[in-house]
């Protein structure tokens, strides 16, 4: 009876190598399978990483580039400055102007002018609040300094003096 207990043992586990055998190679395959993923996910970070550094670092070029212009007309107007008369002077001064609108509206940034408009204090700073017959209450009836949007998004609120509406 031993014999056939031994036997039996022995039967048993010639059919489990080969299962087990069959179980270590899926085991061998999965966790290769998983290194491969494990070094892909950290090289997509990695290059995300250098991307993103590259975007910090460069991201102004566009409007760097855009600027150069303007300062050259600047540098410009000032070598000619004592020999320009006062209407050259302010023709130049106008084209360097349009030279920085140029480059402002290439890089994504409006200008904010809200005169006439109805306040709106996502996008308008009141600085003060005056009656004003025949104007509507809440209207900008001034702007002291002019706002900016980059891309939509508000850089700088435009400071407004706002109608009061009634004569207090």
């Amino acid at each position: 009876m031993n014999e056939e207990h031994a036997d039996a043992a022995q039967a048993a586990q010639e059919s489990l190598d080969p299962a087990l055998e069959a179980l270590r190679r899926e085991a061998d395959e999965h966790r290769d399978r998983y290194l491969r993923l494990a070094a892909e996910v950290d090289n997509v970070r990695k290059r995300g990483a250098r991307e993103v550094e590259l975007a910090r670092k460069f991201g102004a070029e566009k409007l760097a580039q855009a600027l150069l212009p303007v300062r050259d007309s600047l540098e410009a107007g000032l070598a000619s400055a004592d020999k320009a008369g006062g209407a050259a002077l302010v023709d130049g001064v106008r084209a360097t102007l349009r030279l920085l609108d140029d480059a402002f509206q290439a890089s994504g940034l409006r200008e904010i002018d809200p005169r006439g408009q109805a306040f709106d204090p996502n996008k308008h700073e009141a600085l003060s609040m005056l009656p004003v017959p025949n104007v509507a209450p809440n209207t900008v009836i001034e702007v002291v300094q002019k706002g900016y949007e980059l891309n939509e998004r508000l850089l700088r609120a435009a400071k407004v003096i706002v109608s009061r509406g009634g004569d207090s």
